[in-house]
């Protein structure tokens, strides 16, 4: 979910794998993937920006294949 801010200044939150597209136009306009469109204040670059930001929170970075050592633990790092 991502917090995001209506065009009435009303803040919400979106499930952002409901987002189907982002236009300008010139504010932002998303459209969810039921038709739902929906005006928010934030830009385009800054609606991505915290979708990237939510999706890294709940999806780590794999840190390699499956059975291969991690260098950084071998070293002792971790």
């Amino acid at each position: 979910m991502v917090r995001l801010t209506r065009i009435n200044q009303a803040p919400f939150y979106l499930n952002s794998d409901l987002i189907e597209f982002i236009d300008t136009t010139p504010d932002t306009l998303i459209t969810t993937v039921s038709g739902t469109k929906i005006l928010v204040v934030e830009g385009p670059e800054e609606v991505v920006r915290r979708v990237v930001e939510f999706r890294r929170l709940i999806h780590p970075v794999a840190r390699g294949p499956v059975g291969v050592p991690d260098p950084a633990q071998e070293m002792g790092r971790v």
